[in-house]
C-alpha cells in the first residue's frame, strides 16, 4: 500500500497530528544501530494514547497492512524495522511514569518511557530498578520488554522479564489484553505475561507495563582486574561464582576491546594486559561489601590477575564504568562489522573464546569480543580487516556461521539478549529443531493469523 492511500486510509480513524508521511519522519524511522541495514515505512504513526494503538491494530487487520512496533530504535538485531513497509508505530511519545508505587514496590509505566528516566525516578524515593541495558540513556520499557533486556546487571539481578508484573498489550485486531497486576504471586491460568516478554514485538504492542522494584543499595564497590591471557580472565569467572559471594556485574573485555575504548576516552590502560574483568558488588551494608570486595580482589589475583584496582567511591565507579559503557560505540570505528550476541554456559567460556579465534584466523578476520561474562554472555563483533571489504562480505557470514555450529555445540544460543530479528532468523534452525520452530510459529499464527504485525522477524 503507498503512502497515500494509508494516510487516507488513517486520517478518517487516528488524529492528523500523529500521522507522519514526510520523508524526514519516514528516514528517522529507517533504521536500528545494527550495522548496513535500511528499511523504509510508508507511514510514521506516533500515537498518545492505547486508543490510538487499538484504532491502528484494527485497520491494520481489516485492510491488511503492517504495522512494525518501534521504541529508540537503539536494537541490534533489526527486529524493529519495517521490513515489509506498512507502518512504523512509534511509541516513544507515550512516554509517562503513570505511578510509583513506594509501599508494595512497583512503578507503572507506558512502553514509551526511557528506562534511565525510569531509573532515575526511582532512586530519587530510595528505590531501584535493576535492568541497565547499554542504551539506557535512550531505550525505553516498551523495547526492553520486547527483547528481555539484559545488561550488566543481570549477573544477580536478572532480565527485564525479572521485573515484568503487569503488561497491558494490543494484539492485531485492536483487542486488549490487561495481563498480571502488582501481585507477587499469580497462578490463574496460563503465563500469557510472560509470552510477551521476549516476543520481539511480534504478539502484540506493549502500551503499558508494571515493573517490580527494590531497595536501592546504598553500597557498591568496583574492581577492575587485568589478566596476561585471555583465558584466565574469562576462567575466572566461573571461580569466582563458585565460591561466592555473588557480584552485581562481571564483564570482560579483550585487549582490542579495552584498547579502542580507552583511546575514545583518552584513559591509560595496562601495557601487558590481554583482557580485563569488571566486577561489581553492591548491598547495604558497608562493612559486608568492604569485606565481599576484598574477598573477591584476592580471589581475582589467585586466580591469575596482574592487578586489581579497586574504586570505592561514586566518582571512581562511574569512572571506571565508562570504560566498559563505551566499548560498544568505540568498536564501530574499527570499521564495517557484523555483532554477534553469543551466550554459552559461563564455564564454557575460554572455549567459546578458542572458537571464534579460530574461526577468524582460518578466514583472515578481526574478531572483537566483550561482554557480559557473568552470564556466559559475549558480544563478538567480526570486524572488516582495513581495505578488504570485498573479501570481508564474502567471509563474513561463512564466520558468523561457523562461530554459531561452535556456540551450539557447547551447548549456547545464538542470542542472549539482542533477539532474533531480523539478522539471526538464518541461524534459529542451528539453536531449535523443527518441531519447536513449527511450536513458535503456530503460536504466531494464534495471535496475528494475518501476519500484520512485525512481518519477517525471528522466522
Amino acid at each position: 500500500m503507498t503512502t497515500a492511500a494509508l494516510l487516507e486510509s488513517l486520517s478518517s480513524r487516528l488524529p492528523r497530528e500523529s500521522l507522519f508521511a514526510d520523508a524526514e519522519s519516514l528516514d528517522a524511522r529507517s533504521a536500528d544501530a545494527t550495522e548496513d541495514l535500511r528499511a523504509r515505512p510508508e507511514l510514521v504513526v506516533r500515537p498518545r494514547s492505547e486508543a490510538e494503538v487499538v484504532a491502528l491494530l484494527a485497520a491494520a487487520r481489516e485492510m491488511k497492512f503492517a504495522v512494525t512496533p518501534q521504541g529508540a530504535l537503539t536494537g541490534l538485531s533489526g527486529g524493529a524495522l519495517a521490513v515489509n513497509g506498512g507502518v512504523a508505530l512509534d511509541l516513544t511519545a507515550m512516554n509517562e511514569i503513570l505511578e510509583i508505587d513506594r509501599e508494595n514496590l512497583f512503578a507503572t509505566v507506558q512502553a514509551g518511557c526511557v528506562t534511565e528516566t525510569l531509573q532515575n525516578s526511582v532512586e530519587a524515593v530510595g528505590l531501584f530498578y535493576p535492568p541497565d541495558p547499554s542504551s539506557r540513556g535512550s531505550c525505553t520499557i516498551g523495547g526492553n520488554v520486547a527483547e528481555n533486556a539484559g545488561g550488566p546487571r543481570a549477573a544477580k539481578y536478572g532480565t527485564t522479564g525479572r521485573y515484568v508484573s503487569g503488561l497491558r498489550v494490543v494484539l492485531p485486531g485492536g483487542k486488549v489484553l490487561p495481563l498480571g497486576g502488582k501481585n507477587r504471586k499469580d497462578v490463574a491460568g496460563y503465563d500469557l505475561l510472560s509470552l510477551f516478554v521476549g516476543s520481539e514485538g511480534t504478539l502484540g504492542v506493549v502500551t503499558r507495563a508494571t515493573l517490580r522494584l527494590l531497595p536501592l543499595p546504598s553500597e557498591r564497590r568496583l574492581l577492575w582486574a587485568s589478566f596476561g591471557r585471555e583465558e584466565q580472565a574469562l576462567a575466572a569467572v566461573a571461580r569466582l561464582y563458585a565460591a561466592g559471594p555473588e557480584p552485581s556485574a562481571c564483564e570482560f573485555m579483550e585487549r582490542k576491546a579495552a584498547e579502542v575504548s580507552a583511546a575514545q576516552l583518552a584513559l591509560a590502560l595496562p601495557a601487558d594486559a590481554d583482557a580485563h574483568l569488571f566486577v561489581e558488588v553492591d548491598g547495604h551494608e558497608a562493612t559486608a561489601i568492604a569485606a565481599d570486595a576484598e574477598r573477591i580482589g584476592q580471589m581475582l589475583l589467585d586466580a591469575g590477575a596482574l592487578d586489581v584496582r579497586v574504586a570505592m567511591n561514586d566518582r571512581e565507579i562511574r569512572d571506571f564504568w565508562r570504560l566498559r559503557r563505551a566499548v560498544g560505540e568505540a568498536v564501530k570505528r574499527l570499521g564495517p562489522y557484523a555483532e554477534e550476541d553469543c551466550a554459552v554456559p559461563r564455564t564454557r567460556l575460554p572455549e567459546l573464546l578458542r572458537a571464534v579465534r579460530e574461526v577468524a584466523r582460518r578466514r583472515g578476520l578481526t574478531a572483537v569480543c566483550y561482554g557480559h561474562a557473568a552470564d556466559g554472555n559475549i558480544h563478538v563483533n567480526v570486524v572488516q580487516p582495513p581495505g578488504e571489504r570485498e573479501r570481508w562480505l564474502a567471509e563474513r557470514d561463512a564466520a558468523v556461521a561457523e562461530i554459531f555450529r561452535a556456540v551450539v555445540a557447547l551447548g549456547g544460543t545464538i542470542t542472549g539478549e539482542h533477539g532474533v530479528g531480523l539478522t539471526q532468523r538464518a541461524y534459529l534452525t542451528l539453536r531449535h529443531p523443527p518441531e519447536v520452530i513449527a511450536a513458535m510459529r503456530a503460536v504466531k499464527q494464534i495471535f496475528d493469523p494475518e501476519g500484520v504485525l512485525n512481518p519477517g522477524k525471528i522466522f
